[in-house]
């Protein structure tokens, strides 16, 4: 990973301290010298700098997120390359991200709503923009009291945004990003649209009121429950009315057509099937159903341990690499997919290959000398001969010569 930059400049900032670690950038407090504030400056890492396809992810995050204005969406303050170091200037959350929160238990179906409810008001926002986030999970949404009198939440992230897209792929055709969250047409590379935020949004409203997420385990196991097995009953897990195992049900649906309209939709359906539980204290836990996955640590990791007293929401899983997933097996044939089978890489050479021996073939037969063809003799009535031109006019010789005796 990248050499800690606490303590140099990079432009006008001066960096005071780490406030999380990625396994593509990191996140330093630092001070804007010219304006005297605080900010949240993402720098790429050195190792990634020279990457083409990084950088213009990390390109893509600062014009996405600078072309938003939301009240739950942290400001860009600022973005520029300088000495070979990308880096993005955001408005420093004083808070801490709602994984964060989650580790310690379920949270309460009142506080629940509240903080998911401004999640949803901001990706609708994005939606109507023709904009996917991609990477909707607890860490990316971060909880601060500074705002008001209620928690204020913003959702940060956005390096994986992408408008009218396919799931993530790399020019390699990995999944980039963590499967913990993700929806199954994302896995598989399909089109999405905010549905398929909208059920990441589903799936953190099950880790909000149970303290984890739906399906755990291995990479491979995570992935294959997004795709393939139903998310499990909550009201099993914690005490709540089974009401929210529909709702949850519906916004987890391996089809997008058959989940919400949008993800307020999906915080309102939320909102009345829990209306009958305890709001202001958390759900008691009633322990794994019988035949349940296991209570395990999420596929992200363990949360990165901040240096310093700020105890802020840009942490990320100390990860080496971002989780890079090859693509799996699709399950039946894609409605967004063509059928038809592809040829293979080397077919196309072959073919040219073979078109340009026949045009030189052609070619060289053209431009070939031909033999003249003979000409036919002239039939002359005149029986004479033409010197110099004994091929074409010669006198005919005789049949029979008359002898004539000696006496």
């Amino acid at each position: 990973m990248s050499e800690d930059l606490s303590g140099r400049r990079i432009a006008h900032y001066r960096i005071d301290g780490v406030l999380g670690r990625g396994g593509m950038s990191v996140t330093y407090k630092a001070t804007d010298v010219r304006l005297g504030r605080k900010v949240a400056l993402k720098v790429i890492g050195e190792h990634l700098a020279p990457d083409a396809e990084f950088r213009e992810r990390f390109v893509d995050e600062a014009r996405n997120t600078s072309a938003i204005d939301h009240a739950n969406i942290v400001p860009l303050y600022d973005f520029d390359e300088v000495d070979g170091l990308l880096y993005i200037a955001m408005r420093l959350v004083d808070g801490q991200d709602l994984s964060g929160h989650i580790k310690s238990g379920p949270l309460t179906p009142a506080r629940t709503l509240t903080l998911l409810a401004q999640v949803a008001e901001a990706l609708d926002m994005l939606h109507g923009k023709g904009l996917v986030h991609l990477d909707v999970k607890p860490a990316n949404v971060l909880v601060t009291t500074k705002e008001g009198s209620r928690e204020h939440v913003y959702v940060a992230d956005f390096g994986l945004t992408r408008r009218g897209a396919t799931g993530h792929r790399t020019r390699t055709g990995d999944f980039l990003g963590s499967p913990t969250y993700a929806a199954p047409e994302h896995l598989r590379g399909e089109p999405v649209d905010g549905r398929t935020d909208q059920y990441a949004l589903a799936c953190m409203l099950f880790a909000c009121l149970s303290g984890r997420p739906p399906f755990q385990g291995g990479v491979q196991e995570v992935i294959q429950g997004h795709l393939g097995q139903a998310v499990p009953a909550l009201s099993q897990l914690v005490a709540l009315p089974p009401a929210i195992d529909e709702v949850i049900r519906k916004g987890t649906a391996k089809d997008p057509s058959q989940r919400f309209a949008s993800c307020a939709e999906l915080i309102n359906a939320a909102r009345v099937a829990l209306a009958g539980a305890a709001q202001g204290s958390a759900p008691a836990q009633l322990g794994p159903a019988s035949g349940s996955i296991p209570v395990q640590s999420p596929v992200s990791g363990p949360m990165a341990v901040q240096q310093g007293p700020y105890q802020g929401g840009y942490q990320q899983p100390p990860l080496a690499d971002p989780v890079r997933l090859r693509p799996p097996n699709q399950v039946g044939v894609s409605a967004f997919t063509s059928s038809k089978k592809e040829r293979p890489a080397w077919f196309a050479p072959v073919i040219a290959a073979a078109a340009a021996i026949v045009v030189i073939i052609i070619v060289v037969i053209i431009l070939s000398p031909k033999d003249e063809p003979a000409r036919q003799p002239k039939t002359n009535s005149s029986p004479t001969l033409q010197l110099g031109d004994e091929s074409t006019s010669k006198k005919p010789l005789p049949t029979s010569v008359p002898v004539r005796t000696s006496r």
